[in-house]
């Protein structure tokens, strides 16, 4: 797939199916390029790890987790680092996604402040998570947990964090090769799932249930 290529919704589309994903060059610069990386960061979806502090922390409640809430503003949420390569094109570009029901946004809100957040790509059984964020301790993990029952609700099969970090390695993710990472894509993208199954009111013993198998 040539960089010089137009990148448009439906290449990008194509793209995620053959297990490619694009990357802005820097938040200030409109350029993208196409990652295809050697390895590949899963999160098991029966194998995440949730410690004891979080699941207090996310039976002690105090905050909202809404589903495509805020799309747009989850994505820019994600891009306020340093260094992003979150730029105007791919705004723009999973933008479009949201619309045609095919990108999503898990986001944690206390009261009236987004705190934390994700969002990433639905085809099939299969979930890319693109980035996540957080501005308060264990939101990004909170929005993790929530997304895991989500996708565990709805039938998925795949959950794809591109790389590895040692905060995903805590969570339970797991780094496997590309002919691995190529096959589970190819029995994911070919089944349905829905990432509407699980009610967005759902309370927080039976997300933890869902999420973890308690």
């Amino acid at each position: 797939m040539s960089d010089e290529q137009e990148v448009t919704p439906e290449l990008l589309l194509q793209a995620y199916t053959i297990g490619i994903f694009p990357m802005g060059d820097e938040g200030s610069n409109d350029a993208v390029y196409w990652v295809d990386p050697h390895t590949r960061g899963i999160i098991p979806l029966d194998g995440l790890h949730v410690s004891r502090s979080l699941r207090k922390t996310i039976r002690k409640a105090g905050f909202e987790v809404r589903v495509d809430y805020d799309f747009r503003g989850t994505m820019m949420d994600c891009a306020t680092r340093d260094e992003t390569w979150i730029n105007d094109t791919i705004l723009d570009l999973y933008g479009v996604l949201h619309a045609r029901g095919f990108a999503h946004s898990v986001e944690v809100w206390r009261g009236n402040i987004r705190v934390g957040g994700l969002y990433g790509v639905s085809i099939g059984a299969g979930f890319f998570g693109e980035s996540m964020f957080s501005t308060e301790r264990d939101a990004s993990k909170i929005a993790l947990v929530y997304l895991v029952a989500r996708l565990r609700a709805g039938g998925y099969r795949l959950l794809d964090t591109q790389f590895t970090t040692p905060h995903l390695l805590s969570l339970g993710a797991e780094e496997i090769t590309r002919k691995i990472y190529q096959a589970r894509l190819g029995e994911a993208i070919s089944q349905p799932a829905n990432f509407a199954a699980l009610d967005a009111k759902t309370d927080a013993d039976t997300v933890l249930r869902l999420a973890v198998g308690e």
